[in-house]
């Protein structure tokens, strides 16, 4: 019962992400873009809580994404529940070609291609990768106000290895700040303090 009344509830919200209206000359400039660009990692506005939606239309189309999710705990009543929850709520990260990218504007929930004025602008291929390695090694990882400045380091070796960050300490503890800039949105990750000594620092 459960299982099927969540299957309802996320069909809802997936119909409620509709796609966004263009214009038929919007339409037709991007359709006849040529498709000579290699693809990149951009980042996707999307309507809020159809990140999971548009994601999964995502992957149907074969697109590569990626929704960095934590688990968060809830309380009720007497129970205790955890969620997954997106690290960048409000946002999708999608691999494709720039010059072709009409069926990413067109998949239902998904606002536009975040970018400085109408020119779209990758993310950098390290923030994602960090990213990546830092969920697959099942680190605990919450969202963190933006860091600007910092001792950058690079983790060398261990689950971490390849990982770039920055290096804050909170009392006893050692703690990685992965970011991505074009979001001005970071996330927060604790760590060993042996992981980044010596020449793990940049």
């Amino acid at each position: 019962m459960l299982i099927a009344l969540e299957k309802a509830v996320a069909m809802r919200n997936y119909e409620n992400c509709n796609p966004i209206a263009y214009s038929p000359g919007a339409v037709a400039n991007l359709a006849n873009e040529p498709e000579a660009s290699v693809p990149q990692w951009f980042a996707l506005a999307v309507k809020p809580r159809c990140d999971k939606a548009v994601a999964r239309a995502l992957d149907t189309k074969e697109f590569q994404t990626f929704l960095p999710l934590y688990k968060k705990r809830h309380r009720y009543a007497t129970r205790y529940k955890e969620s997954d929850l997106p690290l960048f709520p409000g946002y999708v990260f999608c691999r494709f070609n720039v010059l072709a990218r009409l069926p990413i504007l067109t998949t239902p929930g998904v606002i536009q291609v975040l970018g400085v004025g109408n020119t779209p602008s990758p993310v950098s291929d390290h923030e994602i990768s960090s990213l990546q390695i830092a969920i697959k090694a099942q680190f605990s990882i919450q969202p963190f106000p933006f860091v600007r400045v910092g001792q950058k380091v690079r983790i060398r070796g261990g689950v971490l290895a390849g990982v770039e960050g920055i290096v804050i300490r909170v009392k006893d503890s050692v703690r990685l700040v992965l970011s991505i800039a074009l979001l001005q949105r970071s996330v927060v990750l604790e760590i060993d303090r042996d992981q980044v000594s010596g020449d793990g620092v940049l």
